[in-house]
C-alpha cells in the first residue's frame, strides 16, 4: 500500500512537471506566434499540458500523445534545421529525455500495462526514431564545404618575395606586401606532425590595476638576421635569439597606460636599414621603430636597443594629434608604422562611441632617421598636407582614422590605408561630405607627399562600426583575358573581399550596388546601396528565427522571441532605438586578423566568423539619466560579459549606444553554430573551394569538452610554401597546422594561453630549422586565459 502510494505520488510529481514545461513552452511560444514567429512552441506547449492532464487521469492516451509530440517535433526540427546535430539538440533536448522518464516501467505500470512496454510501444517506437535521427546526424557534416586548391601557378619572380630575404619576416605582413607568406618549405604536409616546442619566452607583461580591460597581446614578431624582435602590450620591446629564444636585450619606454585608454595593444615593431647588414654598421644603420599607446614613436638601434640618439629628442618623438580637452588615452598607435624609403607611416586608434569630439584620423609620415614629420594626410583636409608643428596649426578633430595596419608598394610610390569612420559609429548625422569621402575605405596615397592617388569606399555612410579592419594584401595575380594585374586584395568585416588594380583602385572582381533597408534614427540618413563583391566569404545573407539557439529548449524558445523583437530586415538594417539586430556584426566576418595569401598558387586562406550583434540607439535623455555605471565605455565587441550591462555614451550625439553581442540570458550565441570557420579561396577563379569549421569548445566549458563547434577567432593566419598554413586565433588553445590544399587540420600544439595574434615563420641557419613562432598572452575582450608567452615550434633537430 505505502509502494502504491509513493508510486502515485510521483506520477503526480511528473504530471506537474510536464505541466510546468507545458506552461513555460506554451506561453512562450504564444508570446512567439503574436510576434509572428513559428506556431510550433504554442502547439507543443497544449501537448504537454494536456499529457499532464491525462497523466494525472491515469490514463495511458498520455503516452501515445506525448509520442506524436515526439514524432511531430522531429520533422518540424529536420525541416527547421535540416541534419544539423547542434541545430537540433535544442529542439530535442528536454522532450526527448522527458519521454525516456515516461517509458519507464514505474510510469507504464500506473497507467495500466503491467509488461513493458505495453501501452508505452508508440512512446519506445518515438524514442527509437530520434536515436536513428541523431545517429543520422553524426554521418551528416551539413557547414563544411570540400575540395582542392591548386598548386603553384608557375615559376615565382623575385617580386614575391618583397624585398625581403627569404630566410627572414622582416614585417608585420613578412613584407610591406602584407601577403604573411612564407617562402621557406621544410615544414610540409608530410613532416608537420613532428613539430614540436622549441623554445618559449616570457615577456613578464600582465596587466595591473592601472590598464584598460581589453588588454591584449596581438603581436607579430619579426625576424631580422639572428634576432626576434617584438612588443608587448605596454609596448616593451624585445630582442630574442632566433634560435634560442634567449633575451638579448630589453627597452621599457615607461609608458602612461589608463582605463581611460580602449585597450592596450601592440600589434608589432617595425624595421629599417640604411643599407648595412643585419648586425653590422654604425648605431643606429639598422633600427627599430614603433608607436606606442600613449602617442610617442620611438626609433631603438637594432643592435643594443638603445634609443637612436639622432631621432626626435632622445630617440622619440610625441606624435599626440589631439586638442586641449581631449584625453590622451583616446588616440593610440596600436599598429607598426609601414616603412617606405626613409619614411615611417601611422595612423592611430581613436576611442570608439565616446563622443563627437574625438582626435584626428589624421595619418602621417616622419623621416626614420631624423624623427622629422614629412607629410600629414588629414582626411578632414586631404588637400593640406603640410604637417602642423605643435603651437602653430591642427588637425580637425573626429575625423576617420586608419588603426590597423597598411602597406606599401615601393615601386609604385604608394602606400595603402585601410580606414574607419569619423567618430561616432552608429549615428552620422553630423558627418562632413570630406570625412564620408573617406571613411570604411582603402586610400592609395603618394608615399613622398601624401597626396590621395585614390579611393575605394568599402561601405557607404556606415552605421555599424564595419571599418576596414586589416591590412592589404598586394599580390599580382594572372587573371584570364588580362594577364599578369598589380593587385590588392583587402578583407572587409562585412565578408566582402575587394580585388582592385592597386595601380587606380578600379575592380578587378567585379562590384555591385545592392539596395539595402532604409529609415535611419532622427537626424540621419541611410546609403540607397552598398557595395558587394562577387567574392564574399558571407555565403549566408540572412539570420532567420530558425537560425535562434540554445543550451535548452527554453532559452532557444527566448532567443526566437528575442530575435523577432529586433529590427532586421537583412545587412545594413540601420541601427535604432527598438534594437537592431546587425549581422555580420561588427566583430567582423573577418577582423584584423586578415587572410593570408600564397602569391605563387594565387590563393588565400580566411578565417571568417559569424557572429551577430545588437545595436540599440539609447535616446539622449534616458542615457543622462542612467545610473552612472551604466555610462561606462563599452568596447563593442566584448565577448566576456564585461560591457553587457552598459552602453557607449556618444557625448555631443543624440543617442548613446547600447552594443553587445546577441547572447541569451546564459551566455550563450542566441545563433547556431558553427560560427568560426577557416576557408580556402582561388584568388584567379574567385571561389571559395573549401570551408571547414574551425575550433573547439575545449577552453570556454566548465568540463574541458572538445566539441567542434566552430568557435569565433580573433587574429591571423599564416601560409608557407611547404603547402602548410598555421594559425592560433579560435577560442581554444591550440595552433593548429592546416593542409592548404584542403584545409585539413594535419597538428595542434597546445598553447599555454590564448593564441590571439597571427604567427610567423623563419629560418635558422643555426640549426638549419624553419620555425613558427605564435604569441599566446590571451585577449580581453574574447575573455581568453591571460599569459605572456611567445612560443617557438620546429622540427626535432637532424629529423628534416
Amino acid at each position: 500500500m505505502a509502494d502504491q502510494q509513493r508510486s502515485s505520488r510521483s506520477l503526480t510529481i511528473l504530471a506537474v512537471i510536464v505541466a510546468l514545461i507545458g506552461l513555460a513552452i506554451g506561453g512562450g511560444g504564444l508570446w512567439l506566434a503574436l510576434l509572428g514567429g513559428s506556431i510550433y512552441y504554442l502547439l507543443a506547449g497544449l501537448a504537454l499540458l494536456a499529457t499532464a492532464w491525462l497523466l494525472h487521469r491515469r490514463r495511458a492516451a498520455a503516452l501515445t500523445l506525448y509520442a506524436a509530440l515526439l514524432v511531430a517535433t522531429m520533422v518540424w526540427a529536420v525541416a527547421e534545421a535540416g541534419w544539423d546535430f547542434w541545430a537540433l539538440a535544442p529542439r530535442g533536448d528536454i522532450l526527448v529525455p522527458l519521454g525516456i522518464v515516461l517509458a519507464l516501467p514505474f510510469v507504464t505500470r500506473r497507467l495500466g500495462s503491467p509488461r513493458w512496454p505495453g501501452r508505452a510501444w508508440p512512446l519506445v517506437g518515438s524514442l527509437g526514431i530520434a536515436a536513428l535521427v541523431l545517429l543520422a546526424t553524426a554521418f551528416t557534416n551539413p557547414h563544411d564545404l570540400s575540395g582542392a586548391l591548386p598548386g603553384a601557378r608557375g615559376i615565382a619572380p623575385a617580386s614575391v618575395l618583397g624585398g625581403t630575404p627569404k630566410e627572414d619576416w622582416n614585417a608585420y605582413g613578412r613584407s610591406w606586401r602584407g601577403d604573411r607568406w612564407s617562402p621557406i618549405d621544410q615544414i610540409t604536409p608530410g613532416n608537420v606532425a613532428r613539430l614540436e616546442k622549441a623554445w618559449e619566452f616570457h615577456t613578464g607583461d600582465l596587466k595591473t590595476g592601472a590598464d584598460p580591460d581589453e588588454f591584449t597581446y596581438e603581436v607579430t614578431p619579426i625576424k631580422v638576421g639572428n634576432l626576434v624582435y617584438l612588443c608587448s602590450p605596454h609596448n616593451i620591446v624585445f630582442a630574442l635569439d632566433a634560435e634560442s629564444g634567449k633575451q638579448v636585450w630589453r627597452y621599457d619606454p615607461q609608458i602612461r597606460a589608463s582605463q581611460e585608454m580602449q585597450h592596450l595593444t601592440c600589434r608589432g615593431v617595425s624595421y629599417h636599414s640604411n643599407g648595412a647588414a643585419p648586425g653590422t654598421g654604425g648605431i643606429c644603420d639598422n633600427r627599430l621603430i614603433m608607436g606606442t599607446n600613449d602617442a610617442r614613436l620611438i626609433a631603438l638601434d637594432a643592435a643594443s636597443g638603445r634609443p637612436c640618439p639622432g631621432f626626435g629628442t632622445g630617440g622619440q618623438v610625441d606624435v599626440w594629434p589631439g586638442l586641449p580637452g581631449q584625453q590622451r588615452g583616446w588616440w593610440q598607435i596600436t599598429s607598426p608604422p609601414v616603412i617606405i624609403g626613409n619614411l615611417a607611416v601611422f595612423g592611430g586608434a581613436v576611442y570608439d562611441n565616446k563622443t563627437t569630439f574625438m582626435p584626428s584620423g589624421v595619418v602621417r609620415a616622419y623621416d626614420v632617421n631624423t624623427g622629422r614629420a614629412v607629410w600629414a594626410f588629414d582626411p578632414a583636409n586631404p588637400n593640406d598636407t603640410a604637417p602642423k608643428a605643435p603651437g602653430t596649426g591642427r588637425y580637425l578633430p573626429s575625423s576617420p582614422n586608419s588603426w590597423t595596419i597598411a602597406a606599401a608598394d615601393p615601386a609604385l610610390g604608394l602606400v595603402y590605408i585601410p580606414t574607419g569612420m569619423a567618430a561616432i559609429d552608429q549615428w552620422g548625422g553630423r558627418r562632413t561630405p570630406e570625412t564620408e569621402r573617406f571613411a570604411t575605405s582603402v586610400i592609395a596615397l603618394e608615399a613622398a607627399t601624401g597626396k590621395v592617388r585614390w579611393t575605394f569606399q568599402t561601405v557607404h555612410h556606415d552605421l555599424w562600426d564595419m571599418d576596414v579592419p586589416a591590412q592589404p594584401a598586394l599580390v599580382d595575380l594572372n587573371l584570364p583575358g588580362r594577364g599578369r594585374v598589380p593587385a590588392l586584395i583587402q578583407s572587409t568585416k562585412t565578408g566582402n573581399i575587394f580585388v582592385l588594380d592597386r595601380r587606380t583602385g578600379q575592380p578587378v572582381v567585379p562590384v555591385r550596388e545592392i539596395p539595402v533597408p532604409q529609415s535611419a534614427a532622427p537626424g540621419d540618413r541611410t546609403a540607397p546601396t552598398q557595395p558587394e563583391s562577387a567574392l564574399s566569404l558571407m555565403s549566408k545573407k540572412r539570420v532567420t528565427d530558425a537560425d535562434m539557439w540554445g543550451a535548452t529548449m527554453f532559452d532557444q524558445l527566448a532567443c526566437r522571441i528575442k530575435f523577432k523583437q529586433l529590427r532586421y530586415e537583412g545587412p545594413y538594417t540601420p541601427p535604432s532605438q527598438q534594437g537592431t539586430l546587425v549581422f555580420p556584426g561588427n566583430f567582423g566576418v573577418m577582423d584584423w586578423g586578415g587572410m593570408a595569401i600564397d602569391p605563387v598558387r594565387m590563393v588565400a586562406f580566411a578565417h571568417p566568423n559569424y557572429m551577430a550583434f545588437v545595436d540599440r540607439l539609447v535616446p539622449r535623455k534616458e542615457s543622462d539619466a542612467a545610473p552612472r555605471g551604466q555610462r561606462g565605455p563599452a568596447g563593442g565587441s566584448d565577448f566576456s560579459g564585461s560591457d553587457i550591462k552598459g552602453f557607449n555614451p556618444n557625448t555631443g550625439a543624440p543617442f548613446a549606444v547600447a552594443l553587445n553581442p546577441f547572447l541569451s540570458a546564459l551566455g550563450l550565441p542566441c545563433q547556431a553554430p558553427p560560427w568560426g570557420y577557416v576557408a580556402g579561396i582561388d584568388l584567379v577563379s574567385g571561389k571559395t573551394v573549401w570551408q571547414h569549421r574551425n575550433g573547439t569548445s575545449r577552453d570556454q566549458t566548465p568540463v574541458p569538452l572538445p566539441f567542434k563547434l566552430g568557435v569565433p577567432s580573433l587574429g591571423g593566419p599564416m601560409l608557407t610554401a611547404g603547402g602548410v598554413a598555421f594559425m592560433g586565433s579560435a577560442l581554444d588553445y591550440y595552433l593548429r597546422a592546416y593542409d592548404v590544399t584542403t584545409g585539413k587540420v594535419l597538428w595542434r600544439g597546445r598553447l599555454p594561453a590564448g593564441g590571439q595574434a597571427t604567427p610567423m615563420s623563419y629560418w635558422s641557419a643555426k640549426s638549419g630549422r624553419q620555425f613558427v613562432v605564435i604569441a599566446a598572452g590571451g585577449h580581453g575582450s574574447l575573455g581568453t586565459k591571460r599569459g605572456d608567452s611567445i612560443v617557438a615550434y620546429a622540427l626535432p633537430k637532424g629529423a628534416q
